[in-house]
């Protein structure tokens, strides 16, 4: 798999990068990103690609379920780098369907880590869980999920409000928060916070 990478990177190299000197070149040297996107690391949810953006645009932080912990040190790095340092305007929360941590947090599970991270996207499910009856067919099940979904992407934007760099910048018009869902099935990124 690894050689297939670098075959393309190759095909970059001669396809794209060699062909834009002007967007690359300055990239060597700095980056100028205007959104911060927090995403799942979903293999299947790549933000550049979903949204049509080149190298720069982007300054991404992906986890497991597009979660924004509370007190987590690596993450508020981060989000301080990027609001602070880097003046994006905007902040993104994507979540999408099909998500695998949603799925996770109607299971127990064995691991050591993944429960304790899920627990930062577990008031979603109680939420929708608090909202509607229990799911007596598969499509009530999948319609249950995309709602934990959904909620899950507020919730996170929730958790990005208690970080005081977000509150601040917020506060003064220096940032915009965005939730946004990729729907697999059909491509299609929609705005619903």
């Amino acid at each position: 798999m690894i050689d297939k990478f670098l075959e393309g990177n190759k095909r970059f190299l001669e396809e794209d990068f060699a062909k834009a000197p002007e967007h690359y070149g300055p990239l060597a040297s700095s980056q100028h990103p205007v959104v911060l996107w927090i995403g799942c690391s979903d293999s299947r949810v790549d933000p550049e690609r979903i949204t049509g953006s080149q190298a720069g645009e982007i300054f991404v932080q992906r986890n497991i379920g597009n979660i924004v912990p509370v007190h987590d040190w690596n993450f508020a790095t981060v989000l301080e780098y990027a609001v602070n340092h880097l003046k994006v305007g905007d902040i993104v929360v994507c979540g999408h369907s099909d998500c695998g941590a949603i799925k996770g947090l109607d299971h127990e599970s064995t691991d050591a880590y993944i429960p304790l991270w899920l627990n930062n996207a577990m008031e979603a499910k109680r939420r929708v869980d608090g909202r509607m009856p229990v799911p007596q067919s598969p499509e009530e099940e999948k319609t249950r999920r995309r709602l934990i979904e959904i909620e899950n992407v507020g919730l996170q934007l929730e958790h990005l409000r208690t970080y005081p760099p977000v509150k601040a910048a917020e506060k003064d018009g220096r940032v915009r928060l965005h939730g946004l869902y990729f729907d697999l099935a059909t491509g299609e990124l929609k705005k619903i916070f």
